[in-house]
């Protein structure tokens, strides 16, 4: 299978990781959907990455549709519990991280425009996304060893790459001050072989 995405996506990063924590052998394919001949649309008519390419030329996306199907396709190191509450508690930390990453995505976005095209409304809107994000995962996280708890969840993967990308587009976000229990889950993550060999680059 290949997996086609970039190098600076951190929807793409959540595949990456969960591939390599399920030890699934696939070709990486950087490919961005910007590029005149990116082949992104041919794959997912939303023209968004990450997409994943089964063997028999079918298509999966968008990210939290491909984690879950990778988390099923091997018995080894689930990331996601049986259908029951503690699923849906892995499956609110993965829209919290989300939806930090779409806010911080947007910010990015919006940057990029030329100065005068900018909207400081919708920058100011995302920013307090982040923000209010950081603050209930660190509130919710507490002193617990891992999102969940005891075990290492796909919970994890998602907070990790949310703050990851944060660590990556926005530098000056001194997030570590006021978010000590995130400060504490991140540095453990980034222990793992997963998110140490999948760190965003340009």
């Amino acid at each position: 299978m290949k997996l086609i995405g970039t190098l600076t996506s951190p929807y793409t990063r959540k595949a990456r990781v969960v591939l390599a924590e399920k030890k699934i052998d696939y070709e990486f394919v950087v490919d961005s959907p910007n590029s005149a001949d990116s082949s992104v649309p041919r794959h997912n008519p939303l023209a968004r990455v990450p997409v994943l390419v089964l063997d028999d030329e079918s298509s999966i996306f968008d990210s939290p549709v491909i984690v879950e199907y990778l988390d099923n396709l091997s018995p080894n190191n689930k990331l996601y519990p049986q259908p029951n509450r503690e699923r849906i508690q892995v499956k609110r930390w993965e829209a919290l991280a989300d939806g930090l990453m779409d806010a911080a995505v947007g910010i990015r976005m919006e940057s990029l425009r030329p100065h005068d095209q900018r909207s400081q409304t919708w920058i100011d809107r995302d920013q307090a996304v982040v923000a209010a994000a950081l603050a209930v995962m660190d509130a919710e996280l507490g002193d617990h060893h891992w999102c969940m708890g005891t075990p290492f969840t796909f919970a994890d993967v998602a907070v990790g790459c949310a703050l990851g990308y944060l660590d990556f587009r926005f530098p000056d976000i001194d997030w570590r001050a006021k978010q000590g229990n995130l400060a504490r889950l991140y540095e453990k993550v980034m222990q793992r072989p997963s998110f140490a060999e999948s760190v965003p680059t340009e």
